[in-house]
């Protein structure tokens, strides 16, 4: 390239080579709290790299703004609104080492589930929340110890006064730092800034102008709280959680006890509900499990004429996907209550069960946090099954502690539904006798049978009964599912694949949205980035 030089006499105008140029960013750091050490570090980089640059005599630009959008500001001045509401100005806080270890027991729970996500990756880091809140338990103490005056604190409720406090200070910091930015181009986001909002406004119209957004109905981890789906960048924990889906199997109930008689006469056909990701496997369903001290509620289901059983999580996050007989985003409320030991003794009709009935059974291993609550058993292609089945047969104590009926459990046999290579039409009792699981407290060895037959099942197994058979799972799992659901024996269910919380504090559903979306997986936009 040629640059013209102005700066002499129009007889001597000459063209000049232009040097090159150097342009350098760093993602503008939030302004939820003070920079930290991490910013410096990552900062160092660029700074080091334009000084170079600029020493080699190239044309530098090196900007810096900052940010304000989401909810991470907004949800510390809630946080900080509730303090001072509770516990006065400046508040007074029941037990700060109380609310102490339960941060830290929190921590430790977020930094557990990271390490089991991905090991390789995980080294015991801090979420950038408990990063950038330092050792403060309380948004109040937080404040104090980003160097607020106690007396300065209360207007931090108002979260524009975010926007105007923190700004100034990183650009002091960074200053300090001696970096060599171009403050004439800094700025904040959000729309407090017309002009980067006059920016994101074009270019949301310039790609909708283009097909590049589309606005469409999906599923995504929502915050009912906060009243918007929740991003990474606004949750306290579950960064990188999606949402899960299931068929949630409809297990028709013959006989309504315990709490159930309640609805007895309402006209009502009430379903156990069995969240599953195997809906290819039903044909193989011996009983159902129930946690005998789970708490279950009996929840109207679309148009009132049926009633959906399951735990309260399970029903909420249902509710806000459209799947309960009640408006979109109100709290579902049970027709009735039970335990799951008042469900032990029910008899279901199951659809592609090969029995007229079966029946709820106790297992002591369900996890509430997890699906429904209410567990269909498959013990021919389910390690946890086959061993929680055989525990009940070969153990009259543990069916009298329950209250079991002998042929609620003695009658029922494994029935084989796929052969999988290397495990036969079995695979779950041959992989557990072959790690010689004892009982469905096992539990490592009951994961390392999962971990055998699971995946070989689905890429390899063949099913042998009903109208797929001779297919394989791979191939038809999806089939059987629309089919279930289409036949009225299913509904589609999802939830976040693990505990997700929002940084107001909120535990997250899944929730059918409807909002607009970039297209970023099109194939023209990956060919060209490609």
């Amino acid at each position: 390239g040629v640059e013209l030089r102005a700066d002499r006499p129009p007889s001597t105008l000459a063209l000049e080579p232009r040097p090159p140029k150097f342009f350098g960013t760093f993602p503008y750091p939030y302004m939820n709290g003070l920079l930290h050490l991490g910013h410096a570090f990552s900062l160092s980089k660029l700074e080091f790299a334009a000084a170079f640059a600029r020493l080699s005599g190239r044309r530098v630009l090196f900007p810096q703004a900052f940010h304000c959008t989401g909810m991470p500001i907004k949800a510390c001045a809630d946080k900080l609104t509730y303090e001072i509401e509770t516990y006065g100005n400046p508040p007074v806080f029941p037990d700060a080492d109380a609310v102490a270890a339960a941060k830290a027991v929190e921590t430790a729970a977020a930094d557990a589930a990271a390490a089991e996500r991905d090991p390789a990756k995980f080294a015991g880091k801090k979420s950038k929340a408990v990063a950038k809140a330092g050792a403060g338990s309380t948004q109040w103490e937080i404040m104090r110890l980003s160097g607020v005056e106690p007396s300065d604190i209360p207007a931090f409720r108002d979260p524009a006064h975010w926007l105007a406090h923190f700004p100034p200070l990183a650009r002091r910091d960074i200053a300090a730092m001696g970096c060599g930015v171009d403050w004439r181009r800094s700025f904040i986001t959000t729309d407090a800034n017309p002009a980067y909002d006059a920016f994101v406004r074009w270019q949301m119209n310039t790609l909708k102008a283009a097909g590049k957004i589309v606005k469409d109905k999906r599923l995504a981890v929502f915050s009912p709280k906060d009243g918007q789906p929740c991003a990474d960048h606004d949750r306290a924990s579950g960064e990188g959680v999606g949402p899960q889906e299931y068929a949630l199997i409809k297990m028709k109930a013959l006989e309504l006890r315990g709490g159930l008689a309640a609805l007895e006469g309402k006209g009502l056909d009430v379903f156990l509900m069995a969240a599953t990701l195997r809906p290819e496997t039903m044909y193989g369903q011996t009983n159902c499990w129930a946690l005998p001290a789970g708490e279950y509620g009996a929840y109207a289901a679309p148009g009132g004429a049926s009633a959906f059983v399951m735990c309260h999580r399970a029903a909420r996050n249902l509710a806000w996907q459209g799947g309960l007989d009640c408006p979109l985003g109100e709290e579902p409320v049970p027709l009735a209550t039970v335990t799951g030991q008042d469900l032990i003794g029910t008899p279901l009709s199951a659809p592609n069960a090969p029995h007229a009935a079966i029946y709820v059974l106790p297992l002591l291993t369900i996890l509430m946090g997890k699906g429904t609550g209410i567990v269909t058993s498959v013990p021919s292609d389910s390690p946890d099954d086959w061993a929680a089945l055989r525990d009940l047969k070969q153990k009259p104590a543990l069916r009298s502690k329950f209250g079991v009926a002998d042929d609620w459990v003695l009658p029922y046999e494994v029935i084989p539904i796929i052969n999988v290579p290397g495990y036969g039409d079995a695979a779950a009792e041959k992989a557990c006798l072959d790690l010689g699981v004892t009982s469905q407290n096992d539990a490592k060895k009951l994961a390392e049978a999962k971990a055998a037959v699971y995946l070989k099942g689905f890429t390899d197994g063949v099913l042998l009964v009903g109208p797929h058979a001779g297919a394989k799972v791979c191939d038809v799992k999806a089939v059987i599912k629309a089919e279930l659901v289409a036949a009225g024996d299913a509904v589609r269910y999802a939830e976040p694949e693990r505990a997700v919380v929002s940084r107001s504090g909120d535990e997250c559903v899944v929730a059918l949205t409807d909002q607009w979306y970039i297209v970023y997986g099109e194939d023209e936009w990956a060919a060209a980035t490609r």
